[in-house]
């Protein structure tokens, strides 16, 4: 399994120049390559070629308008091209059916909030013996190294946040790690008071990490909004906002490891209802959906359940777990959301709605797996 490793780069002043100055040839190149296919698609030629394309991108270093792209590495700038290539290789399986539909190649900004760079062992990066990385043409950077590689990566992506933050990121093969087998399955209910509920009655209370920063957010966002356009001081103010976003996502991820961790440590199948999150983000409860980040916690939990030999499902959305009596399986029909308690009209049964939903969907998940 490819996993993605990521450690916090801190460079000196020159290397952030350095760094700055990879960003945006990377972005100049990107952007000529693809101004060169839509001009041949405006003029109904044939898209130019990869080869085509580098060719190109060779003779404008000699050119007094792109010279300055040869104070680069060249690894970074083929990266660029290669990352072309893929956009476009994606909208086109898009049209055909292959994967989900996306949108064209746009052309990137230099405002744009996340900016990469791509080394690869051609680049002939490495790790210094003093734990730095050492990057061609930008020299050693000091990374926090907060656990080890599991094997050798062979490509290395700089990548600048919005929040101003530089990261090295890695993506390295691992070996399964199965744990001791467990006698317990559970079925997780997702909701918003709740973050989850299992089916053994377990409730798992909402953080709401973003409700909770609101009034921190609105304050940096007010002073962004009081600032001069094209002014430093408004930089400034832009960062701080970034940067306070940032913390609300790094403890919403933070607390996503850990209790995806729990679940699939404690129990041999994991069980989750498949929530339409894109249809709910479109209702009055969207900041609150986007905040509990249902999508990378359901992606979390399924491969750490691969990676540590756990059984892992999704239930349909279209099975009724809020409906069905957990003890005889009746019926009972739909319930508005303030009905948190009810009982069963063929066994009596008293429910607490969402401890009932778990434990259809651990019965549901069952059903599918076997």
């Amino acid at each position: 399994m490819q996993l993605r490793y990521s450690f916090r780069l801190y460079p000196t002043a020159g290397q952030q120049q350095a760094l700055a100055r990879a960003f945006g040839c990377a972005r100049v190149v990107y952007n000529d390559a693809l101004r060169a296919r839509e001009d041949a698609r405006e003029a109904g030629l044939p898209f130019p070629k990869a080869a085509a394309l580098s060719a190109a991108m060779t003779e404008a270093k000699k050119t007094p308008d792109r010279c300055w792209l040869g104070e680069v590495s060249s690894v970074v700038l083929q990266q660029s091209l290669r990352d072309l290539e893929a956009a476009y290789r994606a909208f086109f399986d898009g049209l055909a059916g292959k994967r989900p539909r996306i949108g064209a190649p746009r052309f990137k900004s230099r405002k744009d909030r996340r900016q990469a760079v791509r080394f690869t062992a051609n680049a002939r990066w490495s790790i210094t013996p003093g734990g730095r990385l050492a990057l061609p043409k930008i020299g050693p950077v000091k990374v926090k190294w907060s656990r080890a590689l599991p094997s050798v990566p062979a490509t290395v992506t700089v990548v600048k946040d919005a929040a101003g933050r530089f990261f090295a990121s890695f993506v390295v093969e691992t070996d399964d790690e199965p744990l001791l087998a467990a006698e317990a399955e559970v079925g997780i209910d997702l909701g918003l008071e709740h973050f989850a509920v299992t089916s053994d009655g377990r409730k798992i209370t909402s953080p709401r990490f973003l409700r909770r920063a609101e009034r921190k957010l609105r304050k940096a966002q007010r002073d962004l909004s009081r600032t001069q356009k094209g002014s430093k001081n408004r930089d400034k103010a832009r960062t701080r906002v970034a940067r306070a976003h940032a913390q609300v996502a790094d403890a919403r991820r933070e607390f996503h490891h850990t209790l995806s961790t729990m679940l699939v440590r404690d129990n041999q199948a994991v069980y989750v209802e498949d929530l339409c999150v894109k249809g709910l983000a479109r209702t009055r409860l969207a900041k609150s959906v986007h905040d509990a980040g249902w999508s990378a916690f359901t992606a979390m939990l399924e491969y750490k359940a691969v990676r540590h030999g756990r059984t892992f499902a999704r239930v349909d959305r279209a099975f009724p777990s809020s409906q069905l009596c957990s003890g005889c399986g009746y019926r009972d029909g739909p319930r508005p959301l303030h009905v948190r308690r009810w009982t069963c009209g063929e066994c009596g049964a008293e429910h607490d709605r969402d401890v009932n939903a778990a434990r259809n969907i651990l019965d549901e998940g069952r059903r599918i797996t076997t």
